[in-house]
């Protein structure tokens, strides 16, 4: 699963061949993991809550495009 960012407390992670919605992965320093929603950074999975990944929602929404970008690239 490549990598796409990295924070203090965790990465952000695509899947090739993942399923529908588009989303990303954040993989928390201790494990945990949440699947985001790229179109409306809804937590759709998970137990980590937005306060947590604030820094990342807040990335992804100026990214948004080249997240989708690049899920629909993995998935080819």
């Amino acid at each position: 699963m490549p990598t796409i960012k990295r924070f203090p407390d965790c990465k952000v992670l695509l899947n090739p061949k993942d399923h529908n919605p588009p989303h990303f992965h954040v993989r928390m320093n201790d494990g945990r993991e949440a699947w985001v929603a790229i179109a409306t950074l809804e937590i759709l999975h998970g137990r980590v809550s937005r306060r947590e990944i604030a820094e990342v929602l807040a990335w992804a929404a100026e990214c948004r495009d080249e997240l989708l970008s690049q899920f629909e690239e993995l998935q080819r």
